[in-house]
């Protein structure tokens, strides 16, 4: 298997050279024995397709950042992905966080302590370079899943959405709460090129798990075929 790391991620905490190539071919083999198993089959694309951006803003895309990494290459595919759903009508949702300072704090805020400025606000907003347009709904959530505490669900049903596009970051945690979130109301298509993260080993690991049991991880390009073939 390719020793090769990803273009995305941060420099410490990359898989070990030595350590990519096993990883990667154990991932393989696993694959084939689940799918002895019946498990991994396919989804497939539906007739209404809508797209959603999972937290590309500031704060995970600028690697200076606490939360952030080098995410370039997920970025412009997410812009590929963006630039035929836009072309095809299809409706196109993004998320960031719903920052407050007002909101009560949880026991899982420990296990993470944020280091803001004293306004983060700026830290928040979409990366320009997405193009975002007025009538594309952004959704603020408090949640790793774009689905939980949001109306995310009722706009998608109100709109006769059957298949969903995740694009974003990160792989582990905000874009694989959303498949898990909505796999069983919705075709999730995960376009392999357009998610990321700044770990290695858990995109690996995730993104196995979600095209395992969540969703169709597809190459960018096939995915783009089919935005293309949507009827308006």
């Amino acid at each position: 298997m390719a020793s090769t790391p990803p273009a995305f991620g941060a420099d410490d905490l990359r898989l070990p050279d030595e350590l990519r190539g096993p990883l990667l071919a154990h991932l393989a083999a696993l694959k084939e024995r689940y799918l002895a198993r019946n498990w991994a089959g396919r989804v497939g694309f539906g007739k209404r397709p809508a797209v959603i951006v999972i937290d590309l803003a500031t704060f995970w895309v600028r690697p200076s950042e606490q939360m952030g990494s080098n995410v370039e290459s997920v970025l412009q595919a997410t812009c590929k992905v963006l630039e035929a759903a836009r072309a095809a009508k299809v409706p196109i949702f993004f998320t960031t966080w719903a920052y407050d300072p007002a909101h009560p704090p949880s026991p899982n805020d420990r296990k993470l302590k944020y280091e803001f400025p004293t306004d983060p606000t700026p830290l928040f907003q979409l990366d320009p370079r997405l193009g975002r347009l007025p009538t594309e709904k952004i959704i603020s959530k408090r949640y790793a899943s774009a689905c939980k505490g949001t109306n995310l669900h009722d706009m998608l049903a109100g709109l006769g959405i059957d298949t969903l596009i995740v694009t974003g970051v990160s792989t582990s945690h905000c874009v694989y709460a959303t498949c898990r979130d909505g796999t069983n109301s919705f075709r999730i298509i995960v376009p392999k090129e357009a998610v990321g993260e700044r770990c290695e080993l858990m995109h690996e690991v995730f993104l196995w798990d979600i095209d395992t049991d969540l969703a169709d991880v597809t190459p960018l390009d096939e995915v783009i075929r089919h935005i293309r073939e949507v009827k308006p």
